[in-house]
């Protein structure tokens, strides 16, 4: 597959909102032109709206998205994956590079419907993408030439940072960043509740809470210093913020944050072993 940009020809199984910012990233940057990009949803016209948005091809089908791709996105629910996989299969070809967002579908999963036919990446994005402030981790078991991984990473930058991760670690990637923002999103909510308490206007509490979690994100990642250094700037002796910082230790704070993110991954991990027994268990129905 060659490296340049525009040089391949991206495939959409499923046009909903992560593939949507996909779709807009990559044609922002120019990563691919908008008639080398193929889609299909079983919302038609949902899909011919973002065609004449975008000018890109919307397909009759499925197959027709992978006849016409080399890199084919699956952007559809885990629950609906079996049945897509073995509507495509017979027209992956080697080489076709097939790219799962599913959380809880494993590489192992795919294979044991497709086979060998073509490579695959698994691939864990989270929500910010949408605003291109994602956070999207990848594996893939097979041997990715170096210039399809940097296409497949390419695809991926358009929706914020990528980290390549080994799969036996996507589960934890999918309590951190795949569900984190919702426990950043509670975070928030609360700490505007605490500022309505105190006596802000809700929308002032909501904007002063946002901010400060934007801002010490971004302080984060500039200065390079560990999050604990940065709660050290804030509290002063005697002061404001350890009291707190006192009451969020009092009441368990960190730790509910970490049996969530524990509870998550134990989540994750039985529902793909559960979707791959289903797998063996149809195919010793066949």
């Amino acid at each position: 597959m060659p490296e340049g940009k525009g040089s391949y020809r991206l495939g959409f199984i499923g046009a909903g909102n992560m593939a949507n910012a996909i779709m807009r990233g990559v044609i922002a940057r120019g990563i691919v032109q908008p008639n080398s990009v193929c889609a299909f949803d079983v919302d038609v016209d949902k899909l011919n709206r973002l065609s004449a948005e975008l000018g890109i091809c919307a397909a009759k089908d499925n197959r027709q998205v992978v006849l016409n791709s080399d890199i084919v996105i699956l952007a559809v629910k885990p629950n609906t994956y079996e049945r897509v996989l073995l509507e495509i299969k017979d027209c992956l070809e080697e080489r076709h590079i097939l790219i799962s967002i599913a959380a809880g579908i494993t590489v192992d999963f795919i294979k044991q419907i497709i086979g060998d036919r073509c490579k695959v990446v698994r691939t864990m994005p989270n929500t910010p993408a949408l605003v291109g402030e994602g956070m999207t981790a990848l594996c893939t078991n097979h041997d990715l030439l170096p210039d399809e991984l940097r296409a497949v990473k390419n695809i991926l930058h358009s929706l914020g940072e990528v980290e390549e991760v080994s799969e036996n670690l996507m589960d934890a990637v999918t309590a951190v960043s795949g569900s984190g923002p919702a426990y950043v999103a509670m975070f928030i909510e609360a700490l505007a509740d605490g500022g309505v308490l105190a006596g802000l206007p809700r929308d002032v509490a909501y904007r002063m809470a946002v901010q400060t979690v934007i801002g010490t994100a971004r302080l984060l990642i500039e200065s390079r210093k560990h999050p604990g250094e940065i709660k050290d700037m804030v509290s002063s002796p005697a002061g404001t913020t350890i009291e707190a910082v006192r009451y969020l230790e009092k009441l368990g704070f960190r730790s509910a944050v970490i049996e969530a993110v524990n509870a998550c991954m134990l989540k994750a991990k039985a529902i793909g072993k559960n979707m791959e027994g289903n797998i063996w268990k149809d195919e010793r129905s066949i």
